[in-house]
């Protein structure tokens, strides 16, 4: 089954860092050598920021959204990616039963400021909390609908000029092991959203780094997900704040 997003909206929102191994490759330079041994990556080591999320009206009438660009930001970054939905609670549970706890996936931009995110110090989540950052849908799509979500090719434009492109098979962990991971130490709830990480192509990764400017629109899809289209606009006086 196939639900518009607006039915259900996330309390609580969970991003993994450097999800997809080809993207740890391609940003070396910003990982501290991360990407010279993939093979030895555990969960365990991975960046996790957590932020709450809006409302459940409040999602709903921003689904049109535009990206809010703010005067303190200067690198407004895109990244698209696979964003599971929790359907059931989880606490403490096995890779084997996490599928269950899973009402569906859906594709997430999970846009970031890198100057607040990396030059600043402390937490992810100064640079990952802009409003209107984590622009998700449109529907949330059904495991029994979607068939292998390890699988699936997705891609991110920029004013029609393709920056990303991947697919689910290159994350370096299954979404039935990130849930189960994350359950040992945080009680995932009904509509929490965790987003899975990226595919290469970031603006940050670039040479020389590109980041989004006012006037600017973003599309993104994962087959079978849908896609979505935004335009960048200027923060100060607008409606969506």
């Amino acid at each position: 089954m196939t639900a518009d997003f607006e039915t259900r909206c996330a309390a609580l929102v969970v991003e993994l860092g450097l999800g997809h191994a080809d993207d740890i490759r391609s940003i070396e330079p910003l990982t501290g050598g991360v990407a010279s041994d993939i093979g030895k990556v555990v969960l365990a080591d991975r960046t996790i920021c957590i932020k709450f999320a809006l409302p459940k009206l409040k999602v709903a009438e921003d689904w049109h959204a535009p990206i809010l660009y703010s005067p303190k930001m200067t690198k407004l970054d895109w990244e698209v990616e696979l964003g599971i939905v929790i359907g059931k609670r989880a606490l403490n549970i096995t890779k084997a039963d996490a599928l269950d706890h899973i009402l569906g996936f859906t594709v997430v931009n999970d846009l970031s400021e890198r100057a607040w995110q990396l030059e600043r110090g402390g937490q992810w989540a100064k640079g990952k909390s802009f409003p209107n950052f984590s622009p998700t849908g449109p529907w949330i799509v059904t495991p029994d609908e979607v068939g292998d979500a390890a699988a699936l090719p997705m891609w991110l434009d920029v004013n029609g000029g393709r920056m990303q492109t991947g697919n689910t098979k290159t994350m370096i962990f299954d979404p039935a092991t990130i849930v189960s991971y994350l359950s040992e130490f945080m009680v995932l709830k009904p509509g929490d959203l965790i987003c899975t990480g990226t595919p290469p192509g970031v603006g940050a990764g670039m040479n020389p780094p590109q980041f989004l400017s006012i006037g600017d629109t973003v599309s993104l899809g994962i087959e079978g997900l849908g896609t979505q289209s935004k335009t960048v606009v200027v923060l100060e006086g607008s409606s969506w704040t």
